[in-house]
């Protein structure tokens, strides 16, 4: 599938190569190249104590590998989120494992519920599909690799760590020791700031983690309690509910330094002929991402500071979702996001950053 519009003919993910290719030959793109974006003077901003030029960057997602991470860096995104790995090797699901989607502008969960239709080309605005599944290599590997994703941040950027458990179905108690288990490995690289993925669907289901706060306050208490000072963030996804989040954020503060949201939209992904868009067992409902599903990152962004004003806490907020030009960053921040993230928007156009500042700073 090639590109068309303003997009980047190739994008530092290719999803016309498999998860493995992308691991083992990516980035591609300008992100392979040599050519770096130099900030200048002192960092003004701050994020979790960490000083930055710009609190931008790119989420757990797309950053496969330390070659990626460097390459975000390199071009300006001065937050990298290292992709979401586990405490035990999992399978990435069949290729492929992006394709463009034909969407609205706004892709309401009604819309997104009754099912979309498989686009044949990427195109602006640019709206996707993401079906991994949460691959991860072993820890022997994953834990050498994020060293090196941490040593690639220069003055005035982060690297976060994203990972989450894998459910045996041993119980409650074996699942949380998963996570506790994958704070342990996460701090071990000697990353800073650890993200808790808690918005991707538990293994192929339409469950949300993040849904379950009695779940979450001891999945987070005990992460906590593992990882020390160490700031915690928490990746959800968006909640219909007011009642429900301002709950979920007053019995998971206590543990939690921040926010990151939202994920996706998820919905019924098929073809024109009606089969499915991508291959393999529980693939039907697969997370939408892009431009389509800003409002949902905005307004979500916009619900917890209201509620961190409201209630006096102190907590940050990492907003993501559908940003793809300088004023959605600025829609972000203004609606009271301490960071913002981009992840498809990113990957077809590495030159965001630069263009972020260029006009702001």
């Amino acid at each position: 599938m090639s590109s068309s519009s303003n997009l980047q003919d190739t994008p530092f993910y290719d999803p016309n190569r498999s998860y493995k290719e992308n691991w083992d030959e990516g980035p591609f793109g300008s992100f392979a190249n040599d050519i770096e974006y130099t900030d200048e003077g002192k960092p003004s901003y701050e994020l979790f104590g960490h000083e930055l030029y710009l609190p931008f960057g790119i989420p757990a997602g797309p950053l496969l590998t330390s070659k990626f991470c460097a390459g975000a860096f390199k071009k300006g995104f001065d937050i990298a989120v290292y992709k979401t790995i586990r405490p035990y090797e999992h399978p990435c699901n069949a290729f492929p494992n992006i394709v463009p989607v034909k969407a609205s502008k706004k892709l309401t969960l009604e819309q997104a519920a009754e099912g979309l239709i498989m686009d044949d080309d990427y195109h602006e605005p640019i709206a996707i599909t993401n079906s991994f599944g949460v691959p991860s290599p072993p820890p022997e590997v994953w834990q050498a690799d994020m060293k090196k994703a941490i040593a690639s941040a220069r003055k005035g950027q982060l690297l976060i760590g994203s990972y989450q458990a894998t459910n045996k179905g041993e119980g409650e108690i074996a699942f949380i020791d998963d996570w506790v288990l994958g704070a342990k490995m996460i701090k071990e690289t000697g990353v800073k700031v650890v993200e808790l993925n808690l918005s991707c669907p538990n293994e192929g289901t339409s469950h949300l983690l993040c849904h379950d706060t009695e779940r979450v306050v001891k999945i987070t208490k005990a992460v906590k309690e593992e990882v020390g000072d160490m700031p915690v963030v928490i990746k959800i996804s968006y909640f219909p509910s007011q009642e429900k989040l301002e709950a979920f954020v007053q019995k998971t503060h206590l543990y939690v330094d921040g926010y990151a949201t939202i994920n996706t939209i998820a919905g019924p992904l098929k073809k024109e002929d009606g089969s499915p868009a991508l291959p393999g067992k529980n693939r039907l409902v697969s997370g939408i991402c892009g431009a389509p599903i800003k409002w949902a990152g905005v307004e979500m962004v916009q619900r917890l500071n209201t509620i961190r004003e409201k209630e006096g806490l102190d907590f940050k907020i990492m907003g993501t979702g559908g940003v793809t030009t300088p004023a959605d960053y600025v829609e972000y921040r203004k609606a009271g996001a301490d960071a913002v993230m981009s992840a498809t928007g990113a990957m077809w156009n590495t030159d965001l950053a630069r263009e972020i500042k260029e006009e702001i700073l």
